[in-house]
């Protein structure tokens, strides 16, 4: 095997080499006959010998290949055949660089077959739900899982056969009472023997499908755990045959960085964001492996950056390395899980405030009020107010406005029997108080004397005249002659 290799890559092995120097003597002229040029070419510069390699040495090597049998006596015939099988075996594995215990191409097929498996069990399961369910509409409800629905179907056939039909191996004995008793129910139509022989058909198609599923998930299993234990452990089989699959081999995934090992299965969405101009997708087919999927959603970006580029150092071990074990991927796989916890209680402690905990809310009491509706508020007309005619004979200094810049209570003003007014004060207080009521008094002695005066001058006016106009006018110029 070691000569065939050496001489596949254009070497001389070592074999080669003794049989040269032994046969060939460096003085002879003569030439040697090759079936390879590249070892002709080699063997020309370390020996210094002609080399000959044409149409017609090719057709005598291919006649000492056929009559090999002949020319060695030494070996039987049945060990001959069997060598040259293992030898042209191990031949197209070195040239393919095709390893038997890393079979990546069998890991791509089997990961495709299972997802079309999955595709077509979804189908065929649909349809059988909705084939019999025009027979037997209640199963469905009662029976939600879609295995044993199918076993179900299968063994029970007609709806009427329910009743004295025992469901105990199939389904527990609670949904096997629930499916007798809707069965006696049943709003279904009426079907014929031969329609029920081809659902039963079709559940046995799909129960045979569901028991190959599985034990082509067995074999993916057993396959990633020799192949890739570490990206096994880090991922998952299925997401890690997916990547494999994606990138198209176990070598051609060990030349990604961690970064493209982020996206990768996300291409489309990449180049939408690029030429849209908008936030590039976090994750792609990395997005279910378990670290990432049950990760609140605050630290999915983190955590598939931090799986990515884990998965990127397991990938190449795995493709690269020499041992076969998964301590590498078992180390990675505990320092993300705590690096993992550790973001949580740093997202819970943003989100709680000071030393990492709970957020604290106050007690929530509830306290009753009752709102009583007034109807007037509906109401969003002003009313109109009738101003009264003023009254020249009995009019007084308001008060109220002088207390309002003042500040004191209203001060009382009464008109006596003879027009003079008088006020009625408080009995004065200490301090500033006393001062402003004092003021107060002033001012409004000063207000009520000129008023006192124009009220005696329109009286002495209407008397004399006893017209209204006069009275009015006069009462007008006072009044200005009294502002002058």
């Amino acid at each position: 095997m070691s000569a065939a290799t050496a001489a596949v890559e254009g070497k001389i092995g070592k074999k080669l080499k003794k049989v040269l120097k032994k046969i060939v003597a460096e003085d002879a002229n003569e030439q040697l006959a090759v079936a390879d040029s590249l070892l002709g070419k080699v063997i020309k510069d370390k020996f210094n010998l002609t080399c000959v390699h044409n149409t017609a040495i090719s057709e005598l090597m291919r006649c000492i290949r056929t009559q090999t049998n002949n020319l060695i006596t030494e070996v039987s015939e049945r060990e001959n055949t069997a060598m040259s099988l293992g030898l042209a075996h191990g031949l197209s594995r070195y040239k393919l660089k095709f390893s038997g215990d890393k079979i990546d191409t069998m890991i791509i097929q089997a990961v495709s077959l299972l997802d079309d498996l999955d595709k077509e069990l979804n189908n065929y399961i649909m349809r059988c739900r909705e084939w019999y369910g025009w027979h037997f509409p209640e199963l469905g409800s009662v029976v939600q899982d879609h295995a044993a629905y199918v076993k179900t179907v299968k063994k029970l056939g007609m709806r009427t056969a329910s009743i004295t039909m025992d469901l105990s191996d199939v389904l527990p004995a609670d949904l096997e009472q629930r499916v007798k008793d809707a069965a006696q129910i049943s709003m279904g139509t009426e079907i014929s023997d031969e329609d029920i022989r081809h659902i039963t058909g079709l559940c046995d198609q799909i129960i045979e499908m569901q028991d190959y599923r599985s034990q082509l998930f067995e074999y993916l299993r057993n396959r990633m755990a020799a192949i890739a234990p570490n990206l096994t452990v880090l991922l998952g089989e299925l997401v890690g045959a997916r990547l494999i699959s994606h990138a198209g081999s176990l070598m051609s995934l060990a030349k990604h960085p961690a970064s493209t090992i982020q996206i990768l299965g996300a291409e489309k969405a990449l180049f939408r964001a690029l030429k849209k101009k908008h936030d590039t997708p976090k994750y792609g087919l990395i997005y279910h492996a378990q670290l990432i999927s049950q990760s609140s959603q605050k630290i999915k970006g983190k955590m598939s950056r931090m799986v990515a580029a884990k998965a990127s150092l397991s990938i190449r071990v795995d493709a690269l390395g020499e041992t076969d074990d998964a301590d590498l991927g078992t180390l990675q796989r505990g320092y993300l899980e705590n690096k993992a916890k550790e973001l949580e209680s740093i997202e819970s402690g943003k989100m709680g405030g000071i030393g990492g905990g709970p957020k604290k809310f106050d007690k929530y009491q509830n306290k009753s009020q009752v709102f009583q509706y007034h109807g007037g508020n509906d109401n969003t007309m002003t009313p109109k107010v009738k101003k009264e005619p003023t009254d020249f004979f009995n009019q007084s200094p308001a008060p109220g406005k002088l207390n309002k810049l003042f500040g004191e209570e209203e001060l009382k003003v009464e008109n006596g029997d003879n027009g003079h007014a008088e006020t009625t004060e408080e009995p004065p207080s200490s301090g500033k108080k006393s001062k402003k009521r004092k003021l107060v008094a002033e001012v409004e002695e000063e207000v009520a004397a000129p008023l006192e005066d124009t009220v005696s001058a329109v009286a002495e006016n209407v008397d004399a005249s006893g017209g209204k106009k006069k009275k009015k006018k006069k009462v007008k110029t006072e009044a200005e002659e009294e502002e002058a």
